[in-house]
């Protein structure tokens, strides 16, 4: 067939129905949206400062309108140009032949339908010929520049010049006779090693998120000379994590999920999923729910729900970041400023904005509601916009970052500690006196010193920042696990300052949790992966609350601090009774002689 003669002919296009070439379509109707839209938006802000009704248009008004659905319009029928032209100019299946050595004698890099797979052509991306999804065929051909793999892919010849470094398949040809490939993950495991394709775009390029996993297992396996034969690959569902949450994975690990309670909480009982490899927290933690229980339950109270982030900007001088700040804090700028901030979400609500300056620098911490999700990219979504809003009044206000630690997220900060972030809880239950002798094997009187010397006062001479408590983020840890939350925010999360004393004539106990800032949701992120998600629904939390969005997150903040309660109780006791050496020595211990298990 004559290559040549072939790629003369001009495919048909869709975009030939333009007046102008398509480029300066594209760049008038851009230009066109995007200074209609500034437009639109300064007036809109001129309105709302003047208290001018939204509704009432001017002619200037109405003819940016027009323009702005005209090149929405347009832009919507340029990717519709561009979808329906793929298809127009798509060359049929029958245009091209599976093998021709005889006609490649001559290949110059010139013809329109062979693609040279070491040559990237500028501004287009050629299709791998190593990751064809059916077996390829593969052709000897006697070329100049060696052995050249002749591979039918996407309606287009592919000419491959030999790879010296990539070992399978191409060695094993002779220059007499045809061969055909069955096992093409041989082929795409030796381009990632050989780094002709990114281990990091196999997702995209297989369109299979398990493959893509098993591919990069084996090439990191390859690679570092080293096995991960203990770590499992089959039975995860890689696609629920595509985009969401890990990136380039080889397969999984596996934490155990254990159940404490029920938990009699606020009137009802919670059976709580914790993941964990530490042997007593779970049987610690079940501890202190029967006693909790059986004393008649454990009430809690949602101080504040807001999630915070804080950017820091800068400026000139010190007198002109002190201007944005009284800007910022003056009560009739607010309500304007939580207008832009509240369009980027649904659910997402300014509650308020704290300024701290240091020199000309000025830090800007947003507080807002989440609704059910944990909310940080709602609130950094809100920030940006009023990032912008502000550019205009302050066109000198130079945006460092969107987030300027004074936040402050997956890092211990007094602020967190004093304002809080996220959820603010405290929980409290009262221990009968028998309960804590028969159930936690312990006295009243030993548990309130304990606290006081421990808890409160060896937490002061360490100097901690909010760790005034036995172990909170054990249970706090395994909770986010075990419901998807992000487990690098236990740092924040597990705030806690735990207070016990001695009530009802000194015969009760009366224990607390106070955690300012638990940072939870029920959507989102991990929540939605399948074993996370039915660990939420254990609890009756799983997604969005429809009938009072919130409440699940809310709740689920709440089992939190009502688990922690459980865990510091039974901890404690276990230290005052001199119970825990022993304890973790029959529960934390293995026999097994691991050098055989692993082998």
């Amino acid at each position: 067939m004559d290559l040549r003669r072939r790629s003369s002919s001009a495919a048909a296009k869709a975009s030939d129905a333009l007046p102008l070439p398509l480029h300066l379509t594209n760049a008038f109707f851009f230009t066109l949206f995007f200074s209609v839209a500034y437009y639109l938006l300064n007036r809109w802000r001129d309105k709302i400062r003047s208290s001018s009704p939204l509704h009432l248009l001017s002619l200037s008004d109405l003819a940016a309108v027009f323009a702005l659905l005209a090149s929405v319009i347009y832009l919507l029928g340029f990717f519709g140009i561009h979808f329906v032209q793929s298809f127009v100019a798509r060359p049929a299946d029958d245009d091209v032949e599976p093998s021709e050595c005889s006609s490649l004698d001559k290949v110059d890099g010139q013809e329109d339908n062979v693609i040279m797979a070491d040559s990237v052509t500028k501004g287009a991306a050629q299709p791998s010929p190593l990751l064809c999804t059916e077996p390829v065929k593969l052709v000897a051909c006697g070329v100049d520049n060696g052995i050249m793999v002749d591979s039918v892919m996407k309606g287009k010849r592919v000419i491959q010049p030999s790879f010296q470094n990539v070992k399978p398949v191409l060695k094993e040809f002779s220059s007499s006779a045809d061969r055909v490939y069955h096992d093409e993950d041989d082929v795409v495991i030796d381009s990632v090693v050989n780094g002709i394709v990114p281990s990091y775009s196999l997702e995209s390029r297989l369109g299979d998120c398990r493959r893509a996993a098993a591919i990069r297992r084996e090439a990191l396996q390859r690679t570092t000379g080293r096995s991960l034969g203990g770590l499992p690959l089959e039975g995860f569902d890689y696609n629920a994590i595509l985009g969401q949450c890990c990136e380039m994975p080889v397969g999984y690990v596996q934490v155990p999920v254990g159940v404490a309670g029920p938990l009699l909480l606020d009137r009802a009982e919670y059976t709580v999923p914790m993941a964990t490899t530490e042997g007593c927290l779970v049987a610690s933690t079940n501890r202190g729910c029967k006693a909790i229980y059986a004393s008649g339950g454990a009430t809690s109270v949602l101080l504040r729900d807001g999630m915070s982030r804080a950017p820091v900007v800068r400026f000139a001088t010190a007198n002109r970041a002190a201007e944005l700040k009284f800007f910022l804090e003056d009560p009739l700028n607010f309500d304007t400023l939580t207008v832009v901030f509240n369009k980027s979400s649904r659910f997402g609500r300014l509650q308020s904005i704290k300024c701290s300056i240091a020199g000309r620098n000025v830090y800007l911490r947003f507080t807002c509601s989440t609704g059910d999700a944990m909310g940080m990219n709602m609130v950094s979504k809100g920030v940006q916009n009023v990032l912008d809003f502000l550019q205009s009044d302050f066109p000198d206000m130079d945006v460092i970052g969107i987030s300027g630690n004074y936040c402050s997220d997956k890092k211990p900060a007094a602020v967190n500690w004093i304002e809080g972030r996220g959820k603010s809880v405290v929980c409290e239950a009262t221990i009968k006196e028998h309960i804590v002798k028969k159930v936690l094997k312990t006295s009243v009187a030993a548990l309130v010193e304990l606290n006081m010397l421990k808890n409160l006062a060896g937490s002061a001479v360490a100097g901690a920042l909010g760790g005034y408590n036995a172990h909170a983020s054990n249970i706090v840890s395994a909770i986010f696990i075990a419901t998807g939350q992000d487990p690098a925010q236990n740092v924040e999360s597990s705030h806690c300052i735990t207070m016990m004393e001695a009530v009802n004539d000194g015969r009760d106990l009366h224990v607390s949790v106070t955690m300012p800032s638990i940072e939870v949701g029920t959507v989102g992120g991990g929540t939605q992966l399948p074993s996370q998600s039915a660990c939420l629904n254990l609890l009756g939390l799983k997604g969005a609350s429809k009938d009072s969005p919130g409440s699940n997150s809310r709740v689920l903040a709440t089992i939190v601090a009502g688990s922690v309660l459980a865990g510091e109780l039974s901890l404690m006791s276990a230290i005052a009774a001199g119970q825990l050496v022993k304890s973790h020595m029959k529960y934390n211990r293995s026999s097994r002689d691991m050098s055989r298990v692993s082998s």
